[in-house]
């Protein structure tokens, strides 16, 4: 392991969680350089969520600016949308910019809107997680951003899961990862692999008698991918959904395929868990439903481990909006009997990063894990855990 890997992520954990307190409540009126008004850079779902938390906390906010000229001059969420030579002309003196867009494909969104801004007056931009830093009860967590001494808190585990990653390639972008959670620094992050989500060739190849289950199958977006990639090259394959939307889509899907590949499908309206019974549930129609003390709908859950007496899962996927946790615990005598591939999302909570793969490694150590980004710069994180019979090379 290289000691460079290593010494960095050292630096990212000695900090002492006391300063890193004191950095998350002053890091943003730092880069804000006392200019108090707020323009949120981007109107969309992050945008709208921001302008959210803030008029909750009673905290004005001046106008959104968007690159989308059919937005300038109209309304979201009652908020002004202001070209961004309008918005540096009217408030760059005396406003921060606040970048509500992640980094995605295209870049590098902080540093373009900088020298966007920049070309057209006076403009102090600063990233939307310093503003979510500085307001945590307003905003966090979210996702996996949450304030940096929670990670702190868990820096022995940290320490911990860097030795389970098999190849260099996880082991840097999880102390990438480390940087982001950490000090916001997205110079480190790898870009994103060129496959498709689950369907790596470079870790273990899938074999004709492969059964999947697919938790948190959403619309059949990976069901889709599957044939496309696999055609009738596959043993089973079972998709659940616990939202009733969604569900109807992998339906509606799955009326149009020939009957061979109808016959190796089996969807069901189903959450995963520890424990089986019911749960409360956000079925909101998009990739973010989700288990939710709130939630208006009730949807039965069962454990992996319940679902498939006689027929084991040779391969289990997992993107459930931050149940993952639970679910693996509901999966751990499959993991221990079956050695079934993982893969699975860990980046819905801050820590999923380094506790899902030390919880795979408590239940089993016959895996190879691996960690590949599947978008910028934090989205579609995907642990696979690979049984060592399994892996190539």
């Amino acid at each position: 392991m290289s000691h460079k890997l290593e010494d960095r992520m050292e630096e990212l954990l000695g900090e002492d969680p006391r300063d890193a307190i004191a950095r998350e409540g002053s890091e943003f009126d730092r880069q804000a350089g006392g200019r108090s008004g707020l323009i949120l850079f981007g109107s969309g779902i992050l945008g709208r969520r921001t302008l959210a938390g803030l008029q909750k906390g009673g905290i004005p906010v001046l106008a959104f600016c968007d690159n989308d000229a059919r937005r300038w001059r109209t309304k979201v969420d009652g908020l002004e949308v202001l070209s961004p030579a309008d918005a540096v002309h009217l408030h760059g003196q005396q406003a921060v910019f606040v970048v509500t867009i992640w980094p995605d494909a295209g870049g590098h969104p902080l540093e373009q809107i900088t020298r966007q801004l920049s070309a057209l007056g006076p403009a102090t931009v600063v990233s939307v997680a310093f503003l979510y830093w500085k307001y945590p009860r307003l905003f966090l967590p979210y996702f996996c951003l949450n304030l940096p001494h929670r990670t702190l808190a868990q820096a022995a585990e940290v320490r911990a899961c860097l030795s389970l990653w098999a190849d260099a390639r996880s082991r840097e972008e999880f102390v990438a990862q480390l940087g982001w959670r950490l000090r916001m620094d997205f110079q480190n992050l790898s870009p994103r692999v060129t496959y498709k989500p689950y369907l790596p060739d470079e870790m273990f190849a899938l074999s004709l008698g492969e059964v999947i289950v697919d938790c948190g199958a959403f619309d059949g977006d990976t069901l889709r991918d599957f044939l496309q990639e696999r055609g009738e090259g596959f043993g089973h394959y079972h998709a659940l959904e616990p939202d009733g939307q969604n569900f109807g889509k992998i339906l509606s899907f799955l009326e149009a395929q020939p009957g061979g590949i109808r016959a190796k499908v089996s969807p069901r309206c189903l959450a995963v868990g520890s424990h089986a019974g019911e749960v409360c549930f956000d079925a909101s129609g998009t990739a973010q439903s989700a288990m939710a003390e709130s939630g208006v709908c009730v949807v039965p859950c069962a454990r992996i481990d319940d679902l498939f007496p006689g027929s084991e899962p040779s391969y289990i996927k997992m993107d459930i909006e931050g149940a993952e946790e639970d679910a693996l615990r509901g999966a751990s005598q499959t993991i221990q009997s079956a050695s079934p591939v993982l893969a699975i999302c860990v980046y819905h909570r801050f820590d999923h990063l380094w506790k899902l793969p030390l919880l795979i490694r408590s239940f089993s150590d016959d895996y190879r894990f691996f960690l590949r980004p599947h978008a910028d710069p934090f989205w579609d994180l995907v642990c696979y855990a690979v049984p060592k019979v399994r892996c190539i090379g």
